[in-house]
This record gives C-alpha cells, structure tokens and sequence, in this order.
C-alpha cells in the first residue's frame, strides 16, 4: 500500500512538471541579452545570424523603430532560433516592445520588452518552435512603449 501511494504521487510529481513545461512554451521563449554572454537555446547570440536589425530613430520630432516593416521569410532559412538585434541612435532612452498581441495584452502570447539607454544595443533570441507557435497569425508588432505617440512597426513572417 505504501508504495502504491509513493508511486501515484511520483506520478502527480512527474504531471505537474509537464504542465508547467507546457506553460512556458505557450508563453514564447524569449531570450533578451548581450552579444557575448546572451543566448538562446544554448547558443550564444555571436554564433548565430542577426535576422532582423532594428534601430530606434528621430526623425523630424518622430520617434521610431526603423525599419518600419521587416520581413523574415521563414521558408528559406534553417530551423535555428530567429536573432533580433535592437540598438537605440538617439539621445534618449527607448522602450522595445515587440509582441503578436495586437492588444499587447494575452499573457501567454509571445513578447519581448526592453529599455536601451543611448547608443547601446540588446539582442532578442526567440526559438524557431516558440515563434511559429506563440505567433496565430504571421505578424509581429514592435513599437517603443516608453513613448506611446511613437509609430510602430511589423514583422512580417512568409511561412
């Protein structure tokens, strides 16, 4: 009898640890860190392609991410994680907020979020898996969310 009891609360152990796997995959698996010690998926962001280059700008009083739309066709490279890199060129701090919740507000949609002093730049690994699958549709939405009269910008994935 004693065993039996261990054994089934082994197993309520081993089906709790599942869930919450499935949890944090709902929620995207972003990695946000430097060139030489940030990573994802075990691989350092200086081993892995920049897919996307975004820069925060000025531009006649406009605050803004640029480019405005990017796009990253999903059919032509290999399964590795997608690599985002982020630098601010203005004088200011600047918020990133990239997310496919067009409401910015699902917490189990995938998001990245960051603030950039001048002149320093981030990188944002997401998984291959994570993005396809945190992602319904095929756009991902970037703005600054510091300055929320900034534009914002789309990603724009060919899958």
């Amino acid at each position: 009898m004693r065993a039996s009891v261990s054994s089934g609360l082994v197993a309520a152990v081993v089906l709790l640890a599942g869930v919450s796997v499935g949890l944090a995959h709902h929620a995207g698996g972003v990695e946000i860190g430097d060139l030489e010690t940030g990573g994802v998926v075990g691989q350092l962001f200086k081993e892995l392609p920049v897919d996307a280059d975004l820069v925060a700008i000025e531009a006649g009083g406009l605050k803004m991410w640029y480019p405005d739309v990017t796009i990253l066709d999903l059919k032509v490279r290999p399964g590795r994680p997608v690599v985002f890199k982020i630098t601010n060129k203005t004088s200011v701090e600047r918020g990133f907020l990239m997310t496919a919740d067009g409401v910015f507000e699902a917490p189990t949609v995938l998001k990245a979020q960051v603030v950039l002093k001048p002149g320093e730049s981030k990188y944002i690994g997401v998984p291959l898996s994570d993005l396809l699958y945190a992602t319904q549709g095929s756009t991902l939405v970037y703005r600054d969310h510091l300055n929320p009269g900034s534009a914002s910008g789309k990603l724009l994935m060919i899958r």
